[in-house]
């Protein structure tokens, strides 16, 4: 008997064969990383293409993990004090120009609408691939006091930016995420906010994602078009590839006089307000895949695991009857599934590590007459017998260990990736040799940081925010240099 799973894929139920099949499904990320990722998409039902090119049809399973990471991450948006809001999904053309640097950065990718049923529209409209210019013409008409500040706005929405070359949750021509947009009384607050959503992202990939991020500011050449600073956590993936988590702007308040934005202060004079933007999106979903996946498919941290914890019970009798009372149980702790089908435990134990589940639980009937079972932990293969009767305190321990395992993991991975490099002949060789993150000085020249990306194929990635000084000489022209920063090769 055989059953179909993912795209022409099949995958015998003998337990002794169905690991093998389906490990032998996936590409090794070893041989190609690329071909891996696009195995785990499809195979662990996160996606699957559309009919629209450069578009993907998230799965009800990797839709889940976005809800989860959208439920997380809004509770913390609300815990300080932020309001959601939604703005249309179309821009006037005359009001996206108001901003020439915004309109500027985004214009190869806007896509736009012209016509309207069969008639053309006499102002095209941009479907937007950012909000920005929505929300101050909003708060145009709402900002008139110093009393109506701050204002702390937050949208889920999706977002369309016609990107040539695309890859799923990476890189789509429309992809979810979230936008926040809030105005200050004084550059001040606005830069605190600023930073603080940034320290709630990187809070969010460590503790929730069990990713390790490095905290620090874009240069120039890399800002958000119109933003005076933009900050960003940077991650590591397994191929050394570093990827942009999340992101947040200071605007100043460029943005507010272009959209003539004005209130009466405390003195009962004109004022322009400060204005700040941050976001993440559905692109957190492969740094998911890529941090921690490996050749058996995804792995899961906890926190965001559509299921947490899965029983698995032989087909021997009276088994099935003690893993529904296992699943009712463990089902107060955690988020668990029960399946019931036919297939064999074999099978199911290969389904459910491609699948990423943090806990699997294994039973039979010697497991029963002894009171106990096996669980199975996904990021490390550790098994542990547990009783039966300590389920309930056992599981979130387990659950924490395995966050634990995966942060630790990644972290050391990141650690052993990390290289300085002193000259442009050092850093030539290690972007040729080893992937990974490369620290070195800089001078602040721009023209420097464009000769090493295409020198030596690299991005600055961010100056951190925690430095070390680790020379006094640009890495590129040789002159005197007080910044330290992370470069690489990235998605």
């Amino acid at each position: 008997m055989k059953r179909k799973v993912g795209r022409g894929a099949f995958f015998c139920t003998f337990p002794d064969m169905a690991k093998e099949k389906l490990v032998k499904s996936i590409t090794s990320m070893e041989e190609d990383f690329a071909k891996w990722y696009t195995d785990v998409v499809l195979k662990a039902d996160l996606i699957d293409y559309s009919s629209v090119k450069g578009c993907m049809i998230i799965r009800p399973y990797g839709y889940a993990v976005w809800e989860n990471i959208q439920r997380i991450v809004d509770g913390m948006f609300k815990e300080t004090g932020h309001e959601n809001v939604y703005m249309p999904m179309f821009i006037p053309e005359s009001l996206l120009q108001k901003e020439k640097d915004h309109i500027a950065g985004f214009a190869p990718e806007v896509a736009w609408v012209t016509h309207g049923g069969d008639e053309e529209l006499e102002e095209r409209l941009c479907v937007r691939p950012t909000s920005e210019t929505l929300f101050c013409d909003h708060f145009k008409n709402i900002v008139h006091s110093y009393r109506d500040l701050p204002k702390l706005y937050n949208q889920w929405c999706s977002v369309v930016r016609w990107e040539k070359t695309t890859r799923p949750f990476l890189r789509s021509r429309e992809f979810l995420w979230q936008e926040g947009h809030t105005l200050h009384a004084t550059a001040e607050e606005a830069k605190a906010e600023t930073v603080q959503m940034l320290n709630i992202y990187a809070k969010f990939a460590e503790e929730y994602l069990a990713i390790p991020v490095i905290k620090g500011e874009k240069t120039e050449k890399e800002r958000f078009a119109g933003a005076e600073a933009t900050y960003t956590i940077e991650a590591l993936m397994h191929d050394g590839k570093a990827l942009q988590s999340g992101t947040s702007h200071y605007f100043g308040d460029g943005f507010a006089r272009a959209f003539g934005i004005e209130y009466t202060d405390k003195n009962n004079s004109p004022a322009t307000p400060f204005e700040t933007s941050w976001g993440i999106s559905t692109r957190l979903i492969g740094a998911i895949i890529m941090a921690h996946g490996d050749d058996s498919g995804l792995v899961l941290p906890p926190a965001i695991a559509p299921i947490q914890a899965v029983p698995i019970a032989s087909h021997k009798e009276g088994v099935l009857e003690k893993a529904r009372e296992v699943y009712g149980r463990i089902s107060r702790v955690c988020r668990a599934k029960i399946d019931e089908g036919e297939q064999s435990p074999g099978w199911k134990f290969a389904e459910y590590e491609m699948k990423g589940v943090p806990v699997r639980i294994e039973l039979g009937p010697k497991d029963i007459e002894a009171n106990s079972c096996v669980i199975v932990r996904r990021d490390n293969g550790e098994k542990i017998t547990v009783s039966l009767d300590a389920l309930e305190e056992k599981i979130p321990e387990i659950l924490t260990a395995v966050r634990d395992g995966l942060y630790n993991k990644a972290l050391e991975r990141r650690s052993a990736m990390t290289y300085d490099a002193h000259n442009l002949d050092e850093l030539k060789e290690i972007a040729d040799t080893k992937p990974g993150f490369i620290r070195a000085m800089w001078c602040g020249d721009r023209e420097c940081e464009e000769k090493l990306k295409e020198y030596a194929g690299v991005t600055s990635r961010c100056i951190p925010f925690e430095q070390e000084r680790i020379g006094d000489k640009c890495v590129c022209c040789g002159k005197p240099a007080d910044k330290m920063l992370y470069w690489g090769k990235a998605y």
